[in-house]
């Protein structure tokens, strides 16, 4: 991928648009005797697999590292944070990142706050470890405070009283939360919204820092606000305050607060702030990253604009701080790619400087990553056209925004990218080589996941954000088989039951306008096809809500995002709607949710969610059913009767049984359904049930995915049913082997992911599932 637009991200992987308002009330009844019951659980089992058998599925990469931390005092320890999936620690031992927010704490109601904005680490302590999380400013949400004292292996969390954006705009500057050097108990945090604020208590109790501003600042774009803080503990003891530091102040917060200048100094403790005078070029600028060296001087990288990949202009300045009576003097600047990270070993005219060169694309970018050997005088490219191994297929342009230099290396280079981390070992040589270090580091965010039958020449299909749809052989291999292999989105895919070889996919072109577009292969994958015309609404219907069906090879009925679902029986050169209604705006895009009986594929199933209960024109949900192989469609007047949860698109399922004819499962975002007879009566399972608490939607959805896969030897019913959802107040991966009549918990609390959104069950191996955590990438059981 060119461009990892994570914004994306944050409204379909983790759908932080919607996360306050997904879910909602009961449907309407209708009149008459409507054929539905309920079936309570007779017994659910608390007991879970093994933690070892989950898995991630091959990608490597495929996110965006916003902040790569060295310990500041144990150079062995490297932290790596993500803007949606959480954070990782560097093991050398075995060449692999190990990722640290899976478990407690990151539960399914916590999804929000898998993105990190900030991380900060103890100088006095290698073991204690702070992020700070929360998606958006948007929602007006705060934040939380993570706190571990085993170098993130658990967890124990606080509210902040302010908003967190770790998903927002500029969210590669710097590092917001600071933990003062020589006095461990204090933090500073540099809000988007609310200016500076500090803890005296190691992050338990916040105020803001109403010396430097008591403004706050909202808007419907997310604020930069306080971008970072600097210390200058070079004349303090140990257990003292540090009296010296410098905040970088956004532009917008500077205006809204009535500040004049982008850079602030307080010289006790943060008590009172003047303004520190910048160069007349930089003025209103970003300071997106700041590196004091051990000799006083200050490396400041000035931006025009915020993020993510900025181009220019863009400079970098030393700056001589009150050891250097705070002089100026410019070491390099930039017109076309802006200037992000910087870092810096050893001190004055021998330091080896390195200058990461943001929003400069393509396979011949001209400037990437800088070095200058003479403390700034002279400078060289280091990376642009040079050797890349491994490439992860996302380039290494773009989006360049943290660059490091290893403290106990400074031939090791690392910087971010919209799809992960590069680095070198060698950056000395005139031609230093690239590869990506990316093992085990799986961020992407997958919108889609479909099992073909036993025996078919693939596992699955993922369709994910920004990295497109691919065809999946080998679990520990990245997949080299799908439509596009460029920044793309997948958002949904399927294959003809009695025909795997046969795949259709639809997605969005995102190097090509965002266009809504549509693939088919015959082969398995092997090779791909545009359709030749594309349904109404399909070229401008592109969120992830866009999905179809396969009945058999070359019949597909799609539904694109707001409009009337369409079918075709040639192989997508004609496209002719269906008779489902079409449905008024509700503010939030939604789809028919379409499933083909893989029994008896004339036989097609719709679900229709409802809409959004806060908006007048939504109304209950609805299921439909054709016969005819999806042209034409009759709603089922029980489902409606049953009184399914009113809820977001995102937040439902259907699974269809290919052992039986019309046996269908649906999770209404509350509970789960199931019907033995296409639809045409309805049995409601009371195991699944919200967690609410006093808003007027769950706190926990009580059931959002329902999926099948291969039965259990000798059980009585013909698949093994998986449900994500709320049983007995614990949320979960729930298995049973009975159709419902019992459920056992499948995963435990250490594999939660912040939530799993899509699962896929195997149909050759018992026990195995393939299920997407939020901003994990794919996972998979045995």
């Amino acid at each position: 991928m060119k461009v990892h637009c994570k914004k994306y991200y944050a409204g379909l992987a983790l759908p932080a648009l919607l996360a306050t308002l997904l879910a909602g009330c009961g449907g309407s009844q209708e009149s008459g005797t409507p054929a539905v019951s309920t079936a309570a659980t007779s017994q659910v089992s608390a007991a879970g697999l093994a933690a070892a058998s989950w898995t991630s599925v091959k990608w490597a990469g495929g996110g965006y590292v916003t902040g790569l931390v060295y310990h500041p005092v144990n150079s062995s320890l490297l932290y790596a944070r993500t803007d949606v999936g959480g954070i990782y620690r560097w093991n050398a031992s075995d060449s692999r990142w190990i990722p640290l927010t899976d478990g407690i704490g990151f539960g399914g109601g916590d999804s929000r706050f898998h993105c990190v904005e900030s991380l900060a680490l103890d100088p006095s302590n290698d073991q204690r470890i702070y992020i700070a999380t929360g998606d958006t400013t948007r929602q007006g949400a705060n934040g939380r405070l993570y706190i571990s004292s085993d170098r993130g292996n658990s967890w124990t969390w606080v509210s902040l009283p302010f908003m967190v954006g770790g998903n927002d705009t500029g969210r590669a500057m710097g590092e917001r939360l600071k933990v003062d050097p020589t006095n461990p108990s204090i933090l500073f945090y540099g809000t988007r919204t609310a200016g500076l604020w500090q803890s005296r208590d190691a992050g338990r109790t916040w105020a803001q820092v109403t010396g430097l501003s008591s403004t706050t600042i909202s808007g419907s774009n997310p604020p930069i606000g306080v971008e970072h803080l600097t210390f200058d503990n070079s004349k303090v003891g140990g257990g003292e305050t540090t009296w010296i530091m410098y905040a970088a102040i956004a532009p917008d917060y500077a205006n809204a607060a009535g500040l004049t200048s982008v850079l602030y100094k307080s010289v006790n403790g943060g008590f009172s702030w003047t303004p520190v005078p910048v160069p007349a070029p930089v003025a209103g600028y970003h300071i997106p990253h700041v590196v004091r060296a051990a000799d006083g001087n200050y490396y400041m990288v000035f931006n025009k604009n915020a993020g993510e990949g900025p181009g220019g202009p863009g400079y970098l300045y030393r700056f001589g701080g009150v050891v250097f009576n705070e002089n100026w003097t410019l070491l390099s600047s930039s017109t076309t790619g802006g200037y992000s990270g910087v870092s810096v070993h050893g001190t004055g005219p021998n330091a080896r400087i390195v200058l990461g060169v943001t929003g400069t694309w393509g396979d011949n970018p001209g400037q990437v990553t800088q070095l200058s050997d003479n403390g700034g005088s002279t400078w060289r490219e280091i990376e642009a056209n040079m050797p890349h191994l491994g490439s992860t297929g996302n380039g290494y342009s773009g989006w360049n925004d943290t660059t490091v230099i290893d403290p106990a290396n400074r031939d090791h280079i690392m910087h971010v990218h919209g799809g992960g981390i590069w680095e070198t070992t060698n950056a000395s040589s005139a031609t230093p080589s690239w590869s990506a270090k990316d093992n085990n580091l799986e961020e992407t965010a997958t919108l889609a996941l479909v099992t073909p039958p036993a025996g078919a020449s693939y596992k699955f299909i993922n369709s994910a954000g920004d990295i497109g749809t691919w065809i999946n052989t080998d679990l520990a291999a990245r997949p080299t088989k799908g439509p596009m292999n460029w920044w793309s989105n997948g958002n949904s895919a399927d294959m003809a039951w009695s025909d795997p070889q046969y795949i259709a996919a639809n997605g969005v072109d995102n190097a090509n306008n965002h266009v809504g577009v549509g693939h088919w292969s015959g082969d398995g994958g092997n090779t791909w096809a545009k359709f030749a015309t594309l349904p109404a609404g399909a070229t401008t219907g592109t969120d992830s809500s866009s999905n179809l069906a396969v009945t058999t090879r070359n019949n597909v009925v799609w539904a694109p995002n707001d409009t009337v679902p369409s079918y075709t029986t040639n192989n997508g050169a004609s496209w002719t709607a269906t008779n489902l209604p079409a449905k008024p705006a509700v503010g939030v895009p939604r789809s028919y949710l379409l499933k083909a009986d893989r029994k008896n594929p004339n036989k097609v199933y719709a679900y229709d969610s409802g809409g959004a209960w806060w908006n007048q024109w939504s109304d209950s949900a609805h299921f439909w059913y054709s016969s005819d192989g999806g042209k034409t469609f009759t709603e089922r007047a029980a489902f409606k009767a049953a009184s399914p949860m009113l809820t977001s698109f995102n937040n439902t399922s259907m699974a269809v049984n290919p052992n039986a004819e019309g046996d269908v499962w649906l999770a209404d975002g509350n509970t789960v359904y199931h019907s033995l007879d296409a639809g045409a009566s309805w049995t409601k399972l009371t195991a699944f049930s919200s967690i609410w608490g006093s808003n007027q939607w769950p706190d926990v959805q009580g059931a959002t995915v329902v999926t099948l896969g291969k039965a259990a030897p000798g059980a009585s019913y013909s698949a093994a049913v998986y449900v994500v959802g709320v049983i007995n107040g614990v949320w979960g991966v729930y298995r049973s082997d009975d159709a419902g009549a019992t459920w056992s918990r499948f995963n435990d609390d250490a594999h939660q992911y912040a939530g799993i959104f899509h699962m896929a069950g195997d149909w050759n191996t018992y026990g195995r599932v393939y299920a997407s955590g939020n901003g994990r990438g794919v996972l998979y059981t045995n």
